[in-house]
């Protein structure tokens, strides 16, 4: 399950991402954000600035200062903000990429066959996640409010 402060991070994310595709890259104010995505604003600024150490956003300072996307939204995807607020996307730490831990129950990781489904599940569900940028996720809210069937809704 995500966080609260991934979900809220993918939010602002989105917010941003409108306004990137706008040709708007002015800085937008955290409150602005914070007031159009329901987050409260404290929490908000923590997230922004742990997206700006990461890279994906950018800040400027001032009357005029705010954040803004600092890649294009294509360039975003959800893999990289789950990983950076919640850590490992596997369920199960033996399958991790990043965070890697031997399952103490294991006896034989080269024959685990729980280690192997886990394996799976995760490839998929990373491969998913990777292809779920910004720009995606903005398409498909597109499409939801022009009424237009989905992938979601086809299964």
């Amino acid at each position: 399950m995500l966080s609260k402060k991934t979900k809220y991070a993918i939010n602002a994310l989105v917010y941003l991402a409108r306004e990137y595709e706008q040709e708007n890259r002015e800085p937008i104010q955290i409150s602005k954000i914070a007031e159009s995505e329901n987050i409260p604003r404290k929490f908000l600024e923590a997230i922004l600035l742990d997206l700006r150490n990461a890279g994906i956003l950018s800040s400027r300072k001032g009357k005029t200062g705010g954040y803004y996307l600092h890649k294009p939204p294509e360039d975003v995807n959800i893999a990289d903000v789950m990983r950076l607020f919640d850590g490992a996307i596997a369920l199960l730490p033996c399958v991790t990429f990043r965070y890697y831990e031997r399952c103490e129950e294991c006896k034989d990781e080269a024959t685990c066959g729980i280690r192997d489904v886990f394996a799976d599940v995760r490839n998929e569900t990373v491969n998913m996640l990777k292809k779920a940028t910004l720009k995606e996720i903005i398409e498909r809210s597109k499409q939801l409010s022009a009424g237009k069937k989905t992938e979601i809704e086809n299964k």
